[in-house]
């Protein structure tokens, strides 16, 4: 799906932001769609190199089905470079190699097998994998499952609007709160404004959208940028778009930096709090009270989170705040699954 027949047998894939121009026999930047005869053709339809049960808070999304069971699935390919990924054994393999079978129909049989609410296509980047992941949310959809992506928001607007009738769900990653410079230097990205059309697309289409922003200490952690993408999620996006801030640990290819302080979680925090923004989150701190919901007009506890659990709930059956009665935007309803405790 998604590509332009150009002369001399070449194609330009229009399935991600880069729009790679592919000469005939050659691969992607992602290595995953490979131009045969002007024909371009996807390597990771139905290849899974990971699924497992998640809490969807470990996506992380806090204001979509809080307490689901998602199963989690992914690809082995990836259209970014990034030096720190934490999934860099799979992501930046690029490679069939280590891959098992599984069509869309044995993605929804495993779900409903493990109980799941719903599917996330997630790990990797789920462009890269687009047409699996479009087919098994179709079947998804059918057998009453939600379908999430965890992305880095390269999809092109085309791409967006035709999942958008089975996506329901999406967490957009940035990093160093997208800053050109470091997205070239770091992740080998050459803009970063497909990310923003991504999620114009997205919001018009009317998908639930979460936003991620990973501080890397020393090179990803400008409070002046942190500022502008926080405006740019209330201006855009709205006051009411969940954004968590994420702690960065050493890895990868950036073993030698130290994690990113607490206190600099805590600031960004507060910096896009100032900005405008209703419900923002301190993530990759276990334990800290920056995981929770608290009602952004009367400040009453609302969600008690450890880690990726619920591990307290105080909402009212209409997501109203017990307190005040300020209307909480968080979309489904809340699932029993895991341990909990008032």
């Amino acid at each position: 799906m998604f590509y332009t027949p150009l002369p001399d047998g070449k194609v330009r894939c229009d399935l991600c932001g880069r729009r790679c121009v592919i000469a005939e026999g050659g691969q992607g930047v992602c290595n995953a769609r490979i131009n045969k005869e002007g024909a371009l053709y996807t390597v990771s339809y139905g290849r899974s190199c990971s699924a497992s049960v998640d809490p969807i808070e470990k996506k992380p999304l806090f204001h979509f089905h809080p307490g689901a069971r998602v199963l989690s699935v992914s690809s082995p390919f990836c259209n970014f470079f990034c030096r720190f990924c934490c999934n860099w054994v799979i992501s930046q393999q690029r490679s069939q190699a280590q891959t098992e079978e599984m069509p869309p129909e044995k993605v929804v049989e495993m779900a409903r097998r493990t109980k799941s609410d719903g599917i996330s296509y997630t790990y990797t980047e789920p462009t890269t994998f687009y047409e699996w992941a479009y087919d098994s949310s179709k079947l998804a959809h059918e057998a009453g499952l939600f379908n999430t992506f965890v992305t880095n928001g390269y999809m092109t607007p085309e791409a967006v609007e035709a999942i958008a009738p089975y996506l329901d769900a999406a967490t957009v990653d940035f990093k160093g709160a997208g800053d050109p410079e470091f997205y070239k230097e770091m992740l080998r990205v050459p803009s970063v404004e497909p990310i923003y059309t991504c999620l114009e697309a997205m919001k018009k289409h009317g998908i639930h959208i979460e936003i991620t922003n990973l501080v890397v200490p020393e090179h990803g952690d400008s409070e002046e940028r942190l500022r502008e993408l926080a405006s740019w999620i209330r201006e855009r996006l709205g006051a009411d778009t969940p954004f968590h801030i994420l702690r960065f640990y050493p890895n990868y290819e950036l073993v030698d930096l130290p994690w990113t302080p607490v206190a600099t979680i805590e600031r960004g925090v507060k910096i896009a709090r100032k900005k405008g923004l209703n419900y923002v989150y301190a993530g990759n701190v276990p334990g800290h009270e920056g995981e929770n919901t608290y009602c952004p007009k009367c400040r009453q506890l609302l969600v008690r989170r450890d880690s990726f659990i619920v591990a307290g709930w105080n909402l009212t059956k209409e997501m109203k705040c017990p307190k005040c009665g300020e209307r909480v935007p968080i979309v489904g309803v809340y699932h029993h699954h895991w341990p909990f405790q008032v």
